[in-house]
């Protein structure tokens, strides 16, 4: 399924915004036009991932992982719009955990009996997981626990995120990874790409990053009367439409992958970047935020931190075995509908 012919809308959505049209059509336009894009970012880093090998490669492929959600909120939060940042990295997790693996287990099930993936890769991805929702809910907390507090940890804790998710990919790219490797094809592919440069590659990476950050300001310039218009919260803007633009590609791949029985890629490809989204993406904003002038913390709601810390459980129990089924799948896809749901109606 092509996306290219979506591109029509990057002119449509800067020739609008420049025109002063309807602040709601700019946004909308602009963001039919960041979902090509999305997904041509992802196949350009797949594309030098290949080239550079699997040490390098894996490192890049799980750094621009969350590209596209990175330029969005990034402008989003030189704008000040720090609610609907902190937003787009729930829906952004919520979305690689619950939706994304859920319909790669159900369209891959539907045929087969059961799928199989690598246990320890789905171990570890769980326990990350786990151990960044105790890092976003612990601000939270705090202020429940202690309203006089005054400090409220975010720079600290994301910090001690990132480190992990530093230390998380020495550890698979490096130390451990002979137990995270299904396929041994690397060393012949990457043979056969030495004679391949790599700037035509880097060119085209840049070129779209380029694009896509100026459609993305162009976005978040009319995000703000468009969700008035629209009657959307920051809250539901964030988590569902955010959360979602830059993970189109990623959804694409998943039932492509579930169908082909290719469940490592599947799990890796969305709850990997859930991990990411949370160690990574989500401390990089807060790093950004100070540069900015615009401090964003990890201080989320109630309901926010429920739904994280209760995905996380849900897909824990379902993927500690490494063995899917479409039924599991479906339990998934439903509890990201119940808690979408939840966000439409939710007041903050």
């Amino acid at each position: 399924m092509s996306l290219k012919w979506l591109l029509i809308f990057v002119p449509i959505s800067v020739g609008m915004a420049f025109a002063h049209a309807n602040p709601t059509w700019v946004f909308l336009a602009s963001c039919l036009a960041i979902v090509p894009l999305a997904d041509m970012l992802a196949k350009a880093t797949e594309d030098l991932a290949e080239l550079l090998g699997p040490s390098i490669g894996g490192v890049l492929s799980a750094t621009l992982g969350n590209g596209p959600e990175l330029i969005v909120c990034g402008f989003a939060l030189a704008k000040g719009l720090t609610g609907v940042v902190k937003s787009a990295i729930i829906g952004t997790v919520l979305m690689n955990v619950l939706l994304l693996p859920g319909l790669a287990m159900f369209f891959g099930g539907l045929s087969r009996t059961s799928q199989k993936f690598n246990k320890t890769t789905a171990g570890m991805s769980a326990a990350l997981l786990t151990l960044a929702s105790i890092g976003l809910v612990v601000p939270a907390i705090l202020k429940l626990s202690s309203p006089a507090a005054q400090n409220e940890l975010s720079l600290e804790i994301s910090t001690i995120l990132f480190s992990l998710y530093l230390l998380s990919l020495l550890f698979t790219m490096k130390t451990h990874k002979q137990l995270f490797t299904v396929a041994d094809h690397e060393s012949h592919d990457h043979a056969a790409n030495e004679k391949r440069s790599i700037w035509p590659g880097l060119m085209q990476l840049t070129g779209i990053a380029v694009v896509l950050a100026v459609v993305s300001e162009v976005m978040t310039d009319a995000l703000d009367p468009a969700l008035e218009s629209l009657h959307f919260s920051e809250t539901f803007a964030g988590i569902i439409v955010l959360g979602s633009l830059g993970n189109v590609a990623q959804l694409i791949g998943a039932i492509r992958f579930g169908r082909a029985d290719k469940m490592d890629l599947a799990m890796s490809s969305t709850v990997g970047a859930a991990t990411q989204a949370s160690l990574a993406m989500a401390p990089l904003l807060v790093f950004a935020g100070q540069l900015f002038g615009a401090p964003m913390d990890l201080l989320f709601s109630s309901f926010e931190v429920l739904a994280i810390t209760l995905s996380v459980f849900v897909v824990g129990q379902l993927i500690r075995d490494g063995e899917s089924n479409w039924f599991e799948g479906a339990m998934l896809v439903g509890v990201y509908g119940i808690f979408a749901l939840g966000f439409y109606f939710y007041v903050p």
